[in-house]
């Protein structure tokens, strides 16, 4: 008896064992996946992009005249005085050499002139005699009418008289003046350039019209130049300001007075700065790909201490980040936690070391973080990068960071 019950006791042991091996080997393992915390902060949604400094003000020089500029005495970075820092100076152009046909026509020019000159003075001696004889008959003609010798009508005779040649001596003493001065124009174009050059005026001299310094100067040597060309370019470089050329589309986004935050501009500490303009106008450009685009230009102002950013200057390149929206005390999930079905939002959780599927509603988001409205609470643990093998009810085991 005792041996039969010691025969089925080690059965039934023996069963269970082999129940306890078919068990493990059909278990699973558990997942290993990357965890995170959901938890609280601030959202800052930003706009990226590629800027460049400007000097807010500058001023160009241009050439007030046609002629030679001598060699400009300052190089970039050199720093003027407004009114006092002599900046360029430009000899007035010579008068070019004539050719024969050229000569000739202006010898002809000239004879005319002179012509006309002697003409007038002729006339200026004319007018004179008549307007003598119209005053002595005049004067001649009063007389007798006041004794009763002539008629009123013969008086107002002599006066008509006497009025049309001082008119006639008036109108000859213009001529006299306009014959003058073609012959003093006709006369200049035979001036030969040597003579010219030698008549006082040496060149009109041009002061700094700023305080600040050379910013650009296209060429220093002498040469000729034609009036209106720009000669150099003077500016504060502590005045400066921040263009950021964005799509249309991404600066309708913005708004001024925005915040932002300046990067990459040769030190690791970022600078503040500040949304002082959305130009109004954009312009179509063609991409690298060949694409039209509509590029519109925002200005920032610099708000951090100017002894922050002193080493910047005119057209530095730095990293723009600005503000599109802010969100404070929001609850944050690392967007790679979540993933999309059918519009709809969902993450994984882990809860006791299971995975537990959860749909959320989310709001504003960036490119690492998503503010959640539903779904989660602070301190849920979440997976990042959920592998294809997850599914609800699996265990998960978290991996080790390295």
């Amino acid at each position: 008896m005792s041996g039969s019950i010691r025969t089925v006791a080690l059965s039934g042991l023996g069963g269970v064992l082999v129940a306890g091996l078919v068990v493990t080997a059909f278990r699973e393992d558990a997942l290993l996946v990357d965890l995170a915390e959901v938890s609280a902060g601030t959202l800052v949604i930003t706009v990226d992009a590629e800027g460049e400094t400007r000097v807010r003000d500058t001023y160009d020089v241009n050439a007030p005249i046609t002629g030679t500029l001598k060699r400009l005495p300052l190089e970039v970075g050199d720093r003027v005085h407004r009114g006092k820092t002599i900046v360029a100076q430009v000899e007035p152009a010579a008068a070019p050499l004539l050719d024969a046909r050229s000569r000739a026509e202006a010898v002809a020019s000239l004879q005319e002139a002179e012509a006309s000159l002697r003409f007038a003075q002729a006339e200026i001696t004319r007018t004179e005699a008549e307007q003598r004889f119209a005053q002595t008959h005049f004067d001649r003609t009063k007389a007798l009418t006041e004794t009763g010798a002539s008629s009123i009508t013969r008086l107002e005779d002599a006066s008509l008289r006497l009025a049309i040649a001082e008119a006639a001596h008036i109108s000859a003493q213009a001529s006299l003046e306009m014959a003058r001065a073609s012959h003093e124009r006709a006369a200049a174009v035979l001036i030969d350039p040597e003579i010219g050059a030698s008549d006082g005026m040496c060149c009109v001299t041009l002061y700094a019209p700023a305080d600040g310094v050379v910013l650009e100067q296209p060429n220093a040597s002498a040469r000729p130049v034609v009036s209106g060309e720009m000669l150099l370019s003077i500016g504060d470089p502590t005045n400066l300001e921040v263009v950021v050329d964005l799509l249309s589309a991404d600066a309708t986004r913005l708004r001024e007075g925005a915040g932002a935050r300046l990067e990459r501009w040769g030190s690791d500490a970022p600078l503040d700065a500040v949304v002082r303009r959305l130009e109004p106008t954009a312009r179509t450009v063609v991409s690298a790909l060949g694409i039209e685009e509509q590029r519109v230009d925002v200005i920032l102002d610099i708000t951090s201490p100017e002894m922050e950013w002193a080493g910047l200057g005119q057209g530095f390149s730095v990293f723009v980040r600005i503000e599109e929206e802010r969100v404070d005390d929001a609850v944050l999930v690392p967007l790679s936690a979540l993933f999309q079905q059918d519009d709809r939002w969902f993450t994984y959780l882990d809860v006791d070391g299971v995975a537990v599927r959860r749909e959320i509603e989310i709001g504003p988001r960036d490119g690492r973080w998503a503010t959640v409205q539903t779904g989660l609470q602070l301190n849920d643990r979440v997976v990042t990068h959920p592998p294809d093998s997850i599914a609800a009810g699996r265990r998960l085991a978290e991996r080790e960071a390295f």
